[in-house]
């Protein structure tokens, strides 16, 4: 809170990061501070029980939606396209509950998923970048997000942005491949965010980068980046 406090960051929705943080305590911080925290809770479908549990999901405290890791501790990768998770992908559509999905390096893949199931909500973690990789090597695959912007229901997290940069603040090697990511989805559909467990830089440094440096940029569009994208696709209203 410390952190928010010093980048006048008034809300956060806690992703929570596998060992570092569960879902429950994630739910406990929400409770100490009413008002400013949400969840998008850690889930993996291949656990036992979880098909039960999606049902009541969204009635839990704080609980905006669920988050998906495909990557190395998380859901092993090859079951996000190869059949294994039709039922998951479904119910959660019919459900409505929105997905955050860790896909590194696996934007291409994620367009069957979303174009078979339009009325799920997928939120792409960390532009899909590769979570080991910096500079211009970081965005080889970048066309393959910017197709997923045909798809309506699909949108970007803008987290992590720093630390795909091979420079100190403002990040001036970043700039063109944001560029490209908000020309192909439109503020309405990008989402800013840190993950500030593994931030290269200062949080103050990542909410300036929007709010300051991306000249290209509208007020409006700040608006819109900087909270009111999430606000709306997650339904988390201002009290």
């Amino acid at each position: 809170m410390v952190e928010m406090a010093e980048a006048g960051v008034h809300r956060a929705v806690i992703v929570p990061p596998g060992s570092l943080c569960s879902n429950e305590e994630a739910q406990g911080f929400c409770r100490a501070y009413p008002g400013r925290l949400a969840v998008m809770g850690a889930l993996d479908p291949a656990q036992p029980g979880v098909r039960e549990q999606l049902p009541t999901w969204l009635s839990r405290p704080h609980m905006l939606g669920a988050r998906l890791s495909f990557s190395s501790g998380g859901v092993l990768k090859p079951s996000f396209d190869d059949g294994t998770l039709d039922w998951f992908w479904a119910d959660a559509e019919r459900l409505q509950i929105p997905l955050m999905i860790l896909v590194g390096g696996m934007a291409g893949r994620t367009y069957a998923v979303a174009e078979r199931h339009p009325g799920l909500t997928l939120i792409v973690d960390h532009m899909a970048r590769p979570s080991r990789a910096a500079g211009a090597g970081s965005w080889a695959d970048l066309d393959d997000l910017l197709r997923l912007a045909r798809l309506p229901n699909v949108y970007v997290k803008l987290s992590s942005a720093p630390n795909y940069s091979n420079k100190r603040y403002p990040y001036a090697d970043t700039h063109p491949f944001l560029r490209r990511i908000y020309d192909s989805f439109g503020a309405r559909r990008l989402m800013w965010g840190t993950d500030l467990t593994r931030l290269r830089g200062s949080y103050r440094e990542c909410v300036l980068l929007f709010q300051e440096a991306l000249t290209f940029l509208s007020d409006e569009d700040r608006e819109w980046i900087l909270g009111k994208t999430l606000a709306e696709t997650l339904e988390w209203p201002e009290d």
